[in-house]
């Protein structure tokens, strides 16, 4: 490999050497100073987050297996922000005691998780995605259990684990079958190969199971209420938005370079999901007094008008998805940054503690309710356009009968997220939450979601390079 090959991989190399970093600075210093692994570890991400955005060389490496072009530079440097954001939310809960002498098995573990998440979005390979896939999810189990001394945290982790072996299982069966149809793995040449063939035709379907799983459509969401509820907060956010954003990112390549011969098939399959995902994601919401449950089927809910684009089957639907998930990092990661400052400050995360928050905490509650704006769609704020451009999608193909049930999928949603700005501004509390300063790096985190809430929907710049690098997929 010479200086080129290096730099086509420049996101996974530096990463892993800042991962080799904080191992390294974790076994130098003592028990008293491994607080420091916090600093370093955030600094060091925020210069690979820098690195990321200069400029992108294209190509692909070991016989097409890895590729590296403007949209999977750009989709990795999505993710490497809404990343920032988390670790910057996790600085004072791992500041606390009971994780002081674990700093850095956490980073350890966001970091490998990320890798495999970024040779997911640049695989040529079903060989080179299912490893990514699994550098991803199996680091991500023993994150849910980080708080291996809470009975909740370590059930997460074991129920996380064990539906990600299945779903793994069947997903790796459709690749098996793709390959024993095509006698390749390579993006490229299945493509040429694929048909609407009975095998092939269930191959897709496994294959398609197991993804679904990873961004939690109905009816493979059944992990996801739990998991969440269980893992720590600042974990269930980075599971909510970075591991399904980069899911989403993979699944709308494969079905677009791929499986686009059988569009046929996987678009009416599309449809049914994205119509039960939206509705029963929105009903189980309704129900919810724990906010991680509660930002959890949101989050199905969300990941249900994620389809809706990628029925656009053009430029348009391609782009509104990305549009979408970064948009929904922010809004998300607003939301969840909310949820932990409270909880980590009170130990409280059921709705009801929120009666009052304004009174106390008038900052807090403002950009709770923003965030929540924007996970509804209520204009101006960017959500508002993540939607908009997603419905212009499934619209422009003729879904219209979609278009109308996401519609009322919106409105159930506004209702429910209006519930927790209610609490905040309306309902009466004889004990609020008492005030309390939210901790610097938690701040700039919260401004970073605010700014992104606010701003990205007018810079429509944005959008125009979403779509031009989207339409050579």
């Amino acid at each position: 490999m010479n200086l080129d090959s290096f730099l086509l991989m420049r996101h996974e190399m530096v990463l892993t050497i800042i991962t080799l970093m904080v191992l390294i600075a974790d076994l130098s210093f003592n028990e008293e100073k491994k607080i420091k692994v916090i600093w370093l570890a955030t600094a060091l991400f925020a210069i690979n987050v820098i690195i990321g955005f200069l400029p992108n060389i294209s190509g692909n490496l070991f016989g097409n297996m890895y590729k590296n072009t403007d949209l999977q530079w750009t989709l990795k440097n999505i993710l490497n922000l809404g990343v920032l954001v988390v670790l910057l939310q996790s600085v004072e809960w791992l500041k606390t005691i009971e994780n002081k002498y674990k700093i850095s098995e956490f980073y350890l573990l966001i970091f490998s998780t990320l890798i495999g998440m970024q040779f997911m979005i640049s695989s040529g390979s079903f060989l080179m995605l299912y490893l990514g896939l699994e550098l991803a999810t199996i680091p991500m189990a023993a994150l849910a259990a980080y708080d291996r001394y809470r009975h909740n945290s370590a059930e997460a982790g074991i129920k996380l684990i064990l539906s990600a072996a299945m779903s793994s299982a069947v997903l790796l069966l459709g690749i098996a079958l793709i390959y024993g149809t095509t006698g390749s793995t390579y993006f490229d040449v299945v493509a040429l190969k694929f048909a609407n063939i009975p095998l092939q035709t269930l191959a897709f379907i496994f294959f398609f199971s197991g993804m679904a799983f990873k961004i939690s459509l109905v009816p493979f969401h059944l992990w996801t209420a739990d998991v969440y509820e269980g893992s720590p907060v600042n974990v269930t956010s980075y599971l909510s938005v970075i591991s399904k954003g980069a899911s989403a990112f993979i699944l709308i390549i494969v079905l677009f370079t791929v499986f686009n011969s059988i569009a046929v098939i996987w678009k009416p399959l599309l449809y049914v999901i994205s119509v039960l995902t939206m509705t029963i994601g929105n009903l189980f919401a309704i129900r919810q007094q724990n906010m991680k449950r509660f930002l959890a089927f949101s989050s199905i809910a969300q990941a249900g008008f994620i389809l809706l684009g990628i029925l656009g089957a053009s430029s348009i639907g391609m782009t509104s998805v990305v549009y979408f998930v970064f948009v929904y990092i922010f809004s998300n990661l607003g939301a969840f940054g909310v949820v932990s400052v409270i909880y980590y400050k009170t130990k409280k995360e059921n709705m009801d503690d929120y009666n009052g928050l304004y009174h106390t905490n008038p900052k807090l509650s403002l950009i709770m309710m923003l965030a929540l704006f924007s996970l509804a769609g209520i204009p101006p704020v960017a959500g508002y356009f993540g939607k908009f451009f997603l419905f212009t999608a499934a619209a422009s193909s003729g879904y219209y009968w979609l278009v109308f049930i996401a519609v009322l999928n919106a409105t159930i949603s506004l209702y429910y997220y209006l519930l927790v700005v209610k609490a905040m501004f309306i309902n009466k509390n004889e004990t609020p939450i008492a005030y309390f300063k939210t901790d610097i790096p938690a701040k700039i985190a919260l401004s970073i979601c605010v700014f992104g809430i606010f701003f990205i929907g007018f810079f429509s710049i944005i959008y125009q390079y979403f779509q031009s690098i989207s339409f050579g997929l």
